[in-house]
């Protein structure tokens, strides 16, 4: 077998993020989730570009999985990243996440899910964002909204 000078996978890769973008650009769009809809998004958090509170960061050092379901604010899409308002434990936090950043994205509803191989990608040659607030600052709504972060694996066919 040849060598593979195109690298097919990345531009599947690509073609795929761009497939995550659109759904969340959407649904930013229309300011909701169409029918049953809700997203588990699995990104690392180590990753160049990646903001979240210290807090966070913490507690997940390598990647944590956000559910967009019922309770987010200030949902807000671009070409490479996209950000959003969430609770945790009663906390607003506010997360940008770049689209490189994301190795998991499950919607239950429709049992449709995507895993992406960051090896594929080159993360030290990503820009990183420049910085702005953390998480914890944003005027978003309190209160336990139930958002809380889970493995994938519990939702994964067993073989």
């Amino acid at each position: 077998m040849g060598q593979d000078h195109i690298r097919y996978d990345i531009l599947a890769q690509d073609a795929l993020r761009g497939m995550v973008r659109k759904v969340l650009a959407e649904v930013a769009a229309t300011g909701h989730l169409p029918g049953e809809h809700h997203f588990f998004i699995t990104f690392l958090t180590n990753a160049p570009g990646v903001r979240i509170s210290q807090a966070l960061k913490e507690k997940y050092a390598q990647q944590m999985t956000i559910v967009i379901q019922h309770q987010y604010w200030d949902l807000k899409v671009t070409d490479s990243h996209f950000e959003i308002g969430l609770s945790f434990s009663d906390v607003p936090e506010r997360l940008v996440i770049p689209f490189n950043a994301i190795v998991g994205f499950y919607d239950p509803s429709v049992n449709f899910e995507l895993e992406f191989d960051v090896a594929t990608l080159d993360l030290e040659d990503e820009k990183p964002l420049e910085p702005e607030n953390e998480g914890g600052d944003d005027d978003g709504p309190g209160g336990d909204d139930g958002a809380s972060v889970v493995s994938l694996d519990a939702f994964r066919k067993k073989h």
